[in-house]
C-alpha cells in the first residue's frame, strides 16, 4: 500500500461517519469537522425535525450528509438502525459515540431515575452502538470508534458524581473495546471535552462566578469553542491514527494538567 503523508493522512474522502447525538452542539460540531474532511456524515437524534434540518442544512452547504432518528439506549432498535444504515446508506466506518446528558444533585439527594437515565445514554448507549457497528467492521477488518469521554473521567464536581462515574466508565470501555477489537483492525479512542460552550452550557457561560473560577481553574484561561474538538476528531477517524487505540485525548486548555 502506497504511503499517505501530509494532509493525506488526514483525508476522509469516500467514508461514513455515524455521530449519535449530532442534531446540534458538540455532536453536530463534530460531524461538520469529519465532513469538511470529505467524510460523509449520518447525524443522529431523537429529535426528528431538528436533525433533519441540520442534516439538510449541511447538504444545502455542500456537505454530504444522512440523518437516522433511533434511541441509542434501547438496543433493539440500535440495532436496527445500524443494519438499516449499511443496507440503505453504505457501510459505517466511522462511529462517533457523543450522545449524552447530564442530571445535577447532591449525590445524598440523587433520584433512582435520574441515575438510571444518566447511565442509559452516556454509558449503555455507548456499549449497544459500539457492538451493533462493530458487528459489521470486524468483516471488514477496519474502522474507528471514536467515544466522547469527559475531563470528568479523570475528575469530579459537587452535585455530578453520576456523570463522573458514567465519563470514567466509557474511558474504560474505550480500553476495552481495543483489547477485543484492535485484532480485527478497528481502532478505538476518546475525546475528552474540557468546558465548552454550547446550548447545554450557556447557563453556566452566563453564571459570572462559575466563568470566574473556569477561567482562573483552566490554563488557557477561557472556554473552549466546539469547532476546537474538531481536528482531534478528524485525526482519530483518519489514517493519521491507525496505529493509536486504546487512548483517551483531552481537549480541556489544560484544565486536567494542574490542581
Amino acid at each position: 500500500m502506497e504511503m499517505q503523508t501530509g494532509t493525506d493522512l488526514f483525508n476522509l474522502q469516500g467514508r461514513r461517519a455515524l455521530v449519535t447525538g449530532s442534531g446540534q452542539g458538540i455532536g453536530l460540531a463534530l460531524a461538520y469537522g469529519l465532513a469538511r474532511a470529505g467524510a460523509t456524515v449520518v447525524l443522529n437524534d431523537l429529535d426528528e425535525a431538528r436533525v433533519r434540518n441540520a442534516a439538510e442544512k449541511m447538504v444545502r452547504e455542500g456537505f454530504k450528509a444522512e440523518y437516522a432518528v433511533f434511541d441509542v439506549t434501547k438496543q433493539p432498535a440500535v440495532a436496527e438502525a445500524v443494519d438499516h444504515i449499511e443496507k440503505t446508506f453504505g457501510a459505517i466506518d466511522i462511529l462517533i459515540n457523543n450522545a449524552g446528558i447530564q442530571r445535577r444533585a447532591p449525590l445524598e439527594d440523587f433520584a433512582s431515575e435520574n441515575w438510571d437515565a444518566i447511565v442509559n445514554v452516556n454509558l449503555s448507549s455507548v456499549f449497544y452502538v459500539s457492538q451493533a457497528v462493530a458487528r459489521h467492521m470486524i468483516p471488514r477488518q477496519k474502522g474507528k470508534i471514536i467515544n466522547i469521554c469527559s475531563v470528568q473521567s479523570l475528575l469530579a464536581r459537587p452535585t455530578i458524581a453520576p456523570y463522573a462515574a458514567t465519563k470514567g466508565a466509557v474511558a474504560m470501555l474505550t480500553k476495552g473495546m481495543c483489547t477485543d477489537w484492535a485484532k480485527h483492525g478497528i481502532q478505538a479512542n476518546g475525546i475528552a471535552p474540557g468546558y465548552f460552550i454550547t446550548e447545554l452550557t450557556k447557563p453556566l457561560v452566563e453564571n459570572e462566578e462559575f466563568s470566574s473560577w473556569l477561567c482562573k481553574r483552566t490554563p488557557a484561561n477561557r472556554w473552549g469553542n466546539v469547532e476546537e474538538l474538531t481536528g482531534a476528531a478528524v485525526f482519530l477517524a483518519s489514517n493519521a491514527s491507525n496505529f493509536v487505540n486504546g487512548q483517551v485525548i483531552y481537549v480541556d486548555g489544560g484544565l486536567t494538567s494542574c490542581v
